[in-house]
């Protein structure tokens, strides 16, 4: 779940581990959202058109290792590869692997994917990449390396993000009504310019590349924030622990986001979003009750031609 392109205000960097720069606050981010998306990623994983169940299996740009115990736990008898340029984040995952008794299924591997020559990473019959594939300078290199690692026939699952999530009602904060619409259109610029593969079609670059595409989906995240159970969208349901840590999320989000959006916005705006993010203001985000994830998720499964 992490990417080789650099940190800047304008990129969705919560999904973005791949860089030591901030790498605790990038932990804590990763961390929540694996809370909160856990069922979701799960979903996704289920629906992978793997036919035999794969034995070995990477994950490029794990970050602190979402994708990575997802894939454990769906295929419990494979091993997982996990790949990411920050030593901090392996460490990390390498730490959750051991604590969960999984540390004999797991590799890490610390590589830069933009790189032309990437180390050795077996011969796995699946590939993850979440949130990764849009940050690479040369996707079309990245792809060809891809089907080059890939065991003949082997599947390539390409997951992206519809951006960064939303969590405020539209009419909210009562004195800035659509304030976080408004950043997000800030800061959607700045990914324009920064981050122009964000939002491609990964279906034509995957065939250029020599794949076949068996599948593709959008997975709806929409995860109400004060229910303790329930039903959270399509492929997922809400689950206690992880609306519990909602809050937490938007902070951390809306904290990235005003990195992006701070130089667009109207002084007014900036001021009712610092007041979100005030932890000891009245109206911080952690105390409001009416906070929902929307999002979306685009999914790939695409097989190496044999």
């Amino acid at each position: 779940m992490t990417h080789a392109h650099p940190h800047s205000p304008g990129h969705d960097t919560h999904h973005h581990p791949d860089h030591a720069a901030d790498s605790g606050g990038q932990a804590e981010i990763l961390d929540l959202d694996a809370e909160v998306l856990a069922e979701h990623i799960a979903s996704i994983t289920a629906w992978l058109p793997v036919g035999a169940p794969p034995r070995e299996i990477v994950d490029l740009g794990c970050g602190t290792g979402a994708g990575t115990f997802a894939l454990l736990a769906r295929f419990p008898e494979a091993r997982v590869t996990a790949v990411d340029s920050s030593a901090e984040h392996l460490h990390r995952l390498r730490e959750k692997a051991t604590a969960e008794g999984a540390g004999d299924r797991v590799r890490t591997v610390r590589a830069d994917l933009d790189a032309a020559d990437w180390p050795d990473l077996g011969t796995p019959g699946l590939i993850w990449a979440s949130a990764s594939m849009h940050h690479m300078a040369e996707p079309d290199r990245t792809l060809r390396q891809v089907r080059d690692v890939l065991a003949p026939g082997g599947l390539f699952a390409v997951v992206e993000l519809a951006g960064f999530p939303r969590f405020l009602p539209a009419d909210a904060p009562e004195e800035r009504p659509g304030l976080e619409e408004r950043c997000h259109t800030a800061t959607d610029h700045l990914h324009m310019e920064h981050v122009p593969h964000r939002g491609a079609d990964w279906g034509p670059l995957l065939t250029a590349a020599g794949f076949t595409v068996e599948g593709e989906r959008t997975v709806e995240v929409n995860i109400e924030g004060t229910r303790t159970g329930g039903t959270g969208g399509t492929g997922g349901t809400g689950g206690t622990e992880g609306t519990e840590a909602i809050p937490r999320y938007a902070l951390s989000t809306l904290q990235r986001i005003r990195g992006a959006a701070a130089e667009t916005l109207s002084p007014e705006d900036l001021a009712a979003l610092d007041q979100l993010l005030d932890t000891d203001s009245p109206r911080s985000i952690l105390r409001r009750t009416d906070l929902t994830v929307r999002t979306e998720r685009m999914v790939w499964a695409a097989r190496r031609k044999e």
